[in-house]
């Protein structure tokens, strides 16, 4: 009976190490999948910031320029069309938002981008993450890294349609007696006039030369992501 139990013993414990190796390889599978999937999900976190937020600083670039000519309503077509800011600033915001969400953009030129659709800026970004997909604790991912792209959508509010200019006085005929005895009249300088016209959303906003402001940012242009 001991002879017949150790042999049974012995036979079982190959059956043991080859269940263990299997289980312990699962293990391995479902844990770099799992990695994987967290990787992946980071990756479009990052991305989705990073897009986000070069809009958004190119939103709060144009609004910060159009009050520097704010009365000269001539200036103002850029600003309603939402394509005057510096695109290097905004890229450099999105490239600091990747960064925070552990990714780095994919190359510069390809990694933001602005792009004009439609009467909107599309900002599409692309990004790398820091860690790899296994974050080198599964063989052979040391070298894989999740790239993943976002688009957000930058779009004016507002229109603007300048208004008619008034045509100046006509100055009074002057009589025989006026001629007679010219005297000088100062001419008084013209009040400036409130600047009308632009309209967002529905609501007319009425530009006061002398205390001169504009609606917020939020509600000169709208910034998405895309779907």
């Amino acid at each position: 009976m001991s002879v017949r139990s150790r042999g049974d013993s012995g036979q079982a414990f190959p059956v043991y190490i080859t269940v263990m190796a299997g289980l312990l390889f699962l293990a391995l599978v479902y844990f770099a999948v799992g990695q994987a999937a967290a990787n992946r999900n980071g990756g479009q976190t990052a991305a989705d910031a990073a897009a986000l937020a070069a809009a958004q600083d190119a939103r709060e670039q144009l609004r910060q320029g159009w009050l520097e000519v704010i009365l000269d309503p001539d200036a103002w077509d850029a600003y309603v069309r939402g394509d005057r800011y510096d695109v290097d600033q905004a890229c450099d915001e999105a490239a600091a938002y990747a960064a925070k969400n552990g990714a780095q953009l994919w190359h510069r030129d390809d990694g933001c981008r602005p792009v004009r659709t439609n009467g909107a800026e599309e900002f599409r970004v692309r990004v790398r993450t820091d860690d790899s997909v296994g974050r080198s604790l599964v063989p052979g991912t040391e070298d894989k890294h999740t790239v993943a792209t976002a688009t957000a959508v930058l779009k004016p509010r507002c229109s603007f349609d300048a208004p008619e200019p008034t045509p100046p006085p006509t100055p009074a005929t002057p009589t025989p007696s006026d001629t007679a005895t010219p005297q000088p009249t100062p001419t008084p300088s013209p009040e400036p006039e409130p600047i009308t016209g632009l309209v967002c959303d529905g609501i007319e906003w009425t530009i006061d030369p002398d205390h001169p402001r504009l609606p917020d940012a939020a509600d000169l242009f709208t910034v998405r992501l895309a779907d």
